[in-house]
């Protein structure tokens, strides 16, 4: 319904009259639908139609192919059409379902896929069959299916997968029994029997005389005469009867073919004698065969006479005879005669004592008897190293033995090594000095008032370095440390004598070498600063000036040298690296007169050593020592010194390269110092331990 315009200025509205509806005539033309019978039967057959032929169209041709073919299908989740062996289905998933008769339903899913002809293969699985297994002629046979046990026969109706397997049984005396076995599967039920072959055979045996016992691989079986089952294979029998020896053999038996062995004649049994002698271990033969080192058990043949010999070294052989019964055990016990010797014992000292096979018989100086074999002689004296000596006397002829031995004292100092390599590779050799006198006389040209003359007497035997210490040693100590140069001439090749070292950094380099060799510091130290030294420490340290004046300066003569080569300047050619001409340019006083081709240090050891086979004590570089310096004057003899207990320089002895005047070429010159120089190095020592 439509509304019309409403004058909305009209101040009245006018009224609204309904209209009269009538109905339309029921006559009247218009559509009137009514379905009889045979219309809804036709549309029914065009709508099947229809979707028949849809289905047709779009549906897929799927082959489901079942082994065994009896099987009966099952395809559900959608319409599906089966003609002939095919099945028009429409793509997509459904379940299947196969089952037969004597087979393992199968439940699955069929995927139908886009393809327009298709096929799926399935294989239903057997049921398992039943079988039944016996033993003909016996049960209780173990019985195992592909190697699991299955129980024993008989078997009844036990169920077994379709398929080949392997059945084995097995029974004590009798052959395994194998075979293989086909199972029908599908619950069908199969007997199988087994004949199973006994594994022995049947031996007799018989004896003379009878009633010995049997043993079968150790096992009593009986007494013969025996008839006895034997499992086959390789077998032993002994047969035993008192008063006989103990027969043996061995037989291979086979499964069912009897044996029958040849009547056993037993032989009577051996005696056994039991052997001792005196002294033991003596040589033992029956018969002139040997038969070992008694004592000893032997077996003899009763009823016959058997000769019996015993030899020893150092004893007369001794022969017997000896009769045995069957049976019969008997022990006998033969002494040897000792063949002996007189041996004249002379020992110094004449105290000694004696022990022959360690066993004492005396002081050493006698005549004794020993026996004519090898003897363990061996003299001993407190304080002394024992004499040992394998020893044989030989009758009718005079012999001796003379012994000298030797304080503990004497062996120590055999053993001790004349020459030491230390850890930094410095070699040291040992001297065992004797008394001298430093210093030097009043009227010996040059000399200075510190030189005063002293008598002294070194008792510590002690190692002295043959060279001084070199750069690359000292290297091992200090990474860092450089030598420097002079003059534009190095100091620091390794060879070199190291330079530029104070006393303390000398010290305690020869720490640091008893540190490496686990040998106890002779210098004390507190944060790095020495404070003390240990005189019975056997560690590394710096000669001592008494050890270093007794090295240089003595010979095979009563007087101390001045110089190394003699009492006169210049030194000869190729005595030392002296302040020479190459150094006239540097240095103030040189000899012009020489020339060691050297300007500054020459490499350690580049000249002839002195008397005791020792390099550069004069020349190349002077040299610290341990003592602290001071004028000493004479006190009487002194042993073993090692300088003023304080000091506030210590010891400087030696020329060097820079010294070319009488003063300090001389041997006894003493000079003094604590910081580090270019003309100053060290050597090292140690006391013998």
């Amino acid at each position: 319904m439509t509304l019309g315009n409403i004058d909305k200025n009209k101040s009245t509205a006018e009224p609204i009259v309904p209209i009269d509806f009538t109905p339309n005539d029921e006559n009247r033309p218009g559509i009137n639908l009514k379905l009889g019978p045979i219309h809804v039967v036709l549309l029914v057959v065009g709508l099947v139609f229809g979707f028949s032929g849809w289905f047709v169209l779009t549906a897929k041709s799927v082959f489901v192919e079942v082994t065994p073919i009896t099987a009966e299908i099952d395809i559900g989740g959608g319409v599906n059409i089966r003609l002939g062996q095919r099945y028009l289905i429409r793509s997509g998933d459904y379940s299947l379902s196969l089952t037969n008769d004597g087979y393992h339903m199968m439940t699955t899913e069929l995927n139908v896929t886009e393809d327009q002809s298709q096929t799926h293969s399935y294989q239903l699985e057997r049921l398992p069959g039943v079988i039944s297994i016996i033993t003909e002629g016996l049960a209780g046979a173990r019985v195992k299916i592909d190697g699991v046990d299955a129980g024993t026969t008989p078997i009844s109706e036990i169920p077994v997968e379709y398929g080949e397997h392997r059945l084995v049984i097995t029974y004590e005396r009798y052959q395994d029994f194998e075979m293989a076995i086909d199972v029908e599967g599908r619950g069908v039920e199969q007997d199988f029997t087994a004949q199973l072959e006994p594994a022995w055979a049947l031996i007799s045996l018989a004896t003379a005389p009878e009633g010995a016992e049997v043993l079968l691989d150790g096992e009593v079986i009986g007494e013969t005469p025996i008839d006895a089952e034997i499992l086959n294979g390789r077998r032993s029998i002994v047969l035993k009867l008192a008063g006989f020896k103990a027969w043996s053999d061995e037989f291979t038996v086979i499964a069912g073919e009897d044996l029958i062995v040849p009547s056993v004649i037993l032989e009577p049994a051996e005696g056994l004698v039991f052997i001792r002698s005196n002294p033991s271990e003596a040589s033992l033969t029956v018969g002139g065969e040997f038969q070992g080192l008694t004592p000893i058990e032997v077996a003899l043949e009763p009823g016959q006479d058997h000769q019996l010999t015993l030899f020893k070294n150092g004893y007369l052989s001794n022969e017997s005879l000896i009769r045995i019964s069957p049976n019969e055990a008997k022990a006998i016990t033969i002494s040897l005669e000792p063949i002996t010797a007189d041996v004249d014992i002379v020992t110094f000292p004449s105290d000694a004592e004696l022990y022959v096979n360690g066993e004492y018989r005396g002081l050493a100086n006698q005549t004794i008897q020993l026996m004519a074999a090898s003897q363990q002689i061996e003299i001993r004296k407190e304080g002394f190293v024992p004499y040992s000596v394998e020893f044989t006397s030989r009758p009718g002829i005079d012999q001796a033995i003379r012994v000298n031995l030797k304080s503990l004292e004497q062996e120590r100092l055999e053993q001790i090594k004349p020459e030491i390599t230390s850890a930094a590779g410095q070699d040291l050799k040992l001297f065992n000095p004797s008394a001298f006198t430093m210093g030097a006389s009043r009227r010996e040209a040059g000399r200075r008032p510190n030189e005063n003359l002293r008598e002294i007497s070194l008792e510590r035997p002690f190692y002295f370095g043959i060279k001084e210490v070199t750069n690359s040693e000292y290297r091992l100590f200090d990474s860092e440390h450089t030598s420097g140069i002079v003059a534009g001439t190095t100091l620091n090749n390794e060879s070199q004598p190291v330079v530029q070292v104070s006393w303390t950094s000398a010290a305690l380099f020869c720490n640091w070498l008893s540190q490496q060799e686990g040998l106890p510091a002779f210098y004390q130290t507190v944060d790095g600063e020495i404070t003390g030294f240990n005189a019975e420490s056997t560690g590394y340290r710096l000669p001592s000036e008494a050890e270093w004046a007794w090295v240089a300066r003595t010979n095979d003569s009563d007087r101390s040298l001045k110089y190394p080569w003699g009492d006169r300047l210049p030194p000869p050619e190729g005595s030392g690296n002296f302040a020479d001409v190459t150094a006239s340019n540097y240095l103030g006083e040189v000899m012009f007169n020489y020339d060691d081709k050297y300007f500054a240090t020459s490499p350690v050891g580049s000249f002839e050593p002195n008397y005791h086979a020792i390099y550069d004590l004069a020349g190349n570089v002077a040299e610290w020592v341990h003592d602290y310096y001071g004028a000493v004057g004479s006190t009487g003899i002194e042993i073993d010194p090692m300088g003023p207990e304080l000091g506030q320089f210590h010891t400087i002895r030696g020329s060097s390269w820079s010294h070319g005047a009488i003063t300090e070429m001389r041997l006894s010159f003493r000079d003094f110092g604590e910081e580090p120089r270019d003309d100053v190095g060290f050597r090292i020592a140690r006391y013998l331990e």
